[in-house]
């Protein structure tokens, strides 16, 4: 294997796993690599320790996010166990998180004024990503082809992989992440709404109890001066915002048990601090401050126009969701504008989101051509009752990209990689169509 410009690395062995941890030098903008600007690239590499020696071939995982580092492994543990069985397992953290030169708020600022800001961001997207993919592939691995796994938001990155740089990928696995390839955030926000009231009513369906609960703590939000532990005022619109656990295997329990706590027999009209804490840290965004500054930029292109807050429009849209509405909503997957006034961590990025939700001027991440005409086997799990990701549009760019078959699937939510059986599925699906090319 050739080092490239790997700067360091590090080997060393946990139960089961040998690791072999690389940092890379590559350009902020692949478009202008030779303006000077360089970010820091880090690249974890996984096999099993016996087989460490081996010829094996590679696996390269897209985490979910956008704004997601690479999973910190424990052991040979769920689908990392199974791909480690024959594959050698490739970790990135994407620009901007971990430890590749993560965006946090005091560097972003210093960077000057919001447009500049903005600019740097937007060398943050799913083009960007692949292209140190790439790079990582020749460099590193001599550019041997290799199979993708994209999780969520790495579906989107694997259909911009494939038609940036199809030959460089041997199979794709894609497990609810197969994105519309030409629809706005706002297209995308009109489909899911309905999914996301719809995960309401089941939730009330098996927490009945919770309907009063959950009303009683609107109620006290409402009358104002509810501080989180850090500082932040609670309102009822960020409380909602739990909800977007509802779109995991274990989401209405999550939410649950946050709820059971809220209040204590001897002071009934006062949030416990219990309460406060869990409520601060699921919605605080602290770890992961990319995922919403750049949440709507993942849907946008050149012929979507600006994203200008489209999960506010459609909420706006729909009275249920209301801070006064009973039974109260929780909402969904969406990133409103507000959140970067109430929420601590996301403050200072305010500036940037501002300027990023009113650019127009966006490259295309998806050529459809190119895709059509894919020879790549995808295999994609499209989970039935996603309430991130809509089924919908994944048939449609399933039944577009050439190669791809899709496994339509109600047995899990959007976490059914981590949670289910759903990666040794897809593998026995590739296998039996004769796996991946060479």
């Amino acid at each position: 294997m050739s080092n490239g410009t790997v700067t360091s690395t590090r080997e060393y062995t946990i139960p089961g796993v040998h690791v072999t941890d690389r940092t890379l030098t590559v350009p902020l903008d692949w478009s202008h690599p030779d303006d000077g600007r360089t970010i820091s690239l880090f690249v974890r590499e996984l096999v099993d320790p016996t087989r460490r020696t081996d010829d094996l071939p590679l696996l390269v995982f897209l985490q979910g996010g956008p704004g997601g580092k690479g999973p910190r492994p424990t052991g040979p543990d769920g689908w990392v166990g199974e791909a480690m069985k024959r594959f050698r397992v490739v970790l990135l953290d994407q620009r901007g998180t971990g430890r590749s030169t993560a965006v946090r708020a005091a560097a972003l600022t210093a960077l000057g004024s919001a447009d500049a800001q903005a600019e740097h961001l937007t060398h943050h997207r799913a083009d960007s990503i692949v292209a140190d993919a790439e790079h990582v592939r020749k460099s590193v691995y001599g550019g041997r082809r290799w199979s993708t796994l994209g999780q969520s938001y790495g579906g989107f990155l694997t259909l911009t992989y494939l038609s940036q740089a199809p030959d460089g990928v041997a199979a794709s696995y894609v497990t609810g992440g197969l994105a519309g390839l030409t629809a706005s955030a706002e297209d995308v926000y009109r489909r899911t709404q309905p999914r996301v009231v719809a995960k309401n009513a089941l939730y009330r369906e098996r927490y009945p109890d919770d309907v009063d609960r959950v009303a009683r703590i609107a109620d006290r939000l409402a009358v104002g001066d509810v501080r989180l532990p850090g500082g932040d005022p609670l309102t009822v619109e960020r409380f909602q915002t739990l909800g977007m656990a509802f779109g995991m295997g274990p989401g209405f329990e999550r939410v649950h048990w946050i709820v059971d706590e809220a209040f204590d027999e001897g002071a009934p009209d006062e949030l416990t601090d219990t309460f406060l804490a869990e409520v601060e840290a699921a919605t605080g965004f602290a770890t992961n401050p990319m995922y919403a500054v750049l949440h709507e930029s993942i849907y946008a292109q050149s012929g979507t126009g600006a994203t200008a807050w489209a999960a506010q429009r459609v909420r706006d849209d729909d009275a249920s969701f209301g801070a006064d509405a009973r039974p109260l909503l929780f909402t969904g997957e969406m990133i409103y504008p507000w959140m970067f006034e109430q929420v601590s961590a996301l403050r200072p990025f305010r500036p940037a989101a501002e300027v990023l939700a009113a650019r127009t001027d966006w490259t295309d991440l998806y050529d459809l051509g190119v895709l059509a005409r894919n020879e790549a086997p995808l295999e994609a799990a499209v989970y039935h009752d996603d309430m991130f990701v809509d089924a919908g549009l994944s048939l449609e760019t399933a039944a577009h990209v050439g190669n791809a078959r899709a496994w339509v699937t109600n047995e899990f939510e959007h976490d059914g990689l981590r949670l289910g059986d759903v990666f040794p599925r897809l593998l026995a699906r590739m296998d039996a169509r004769g796996g991946a090319r060479s």
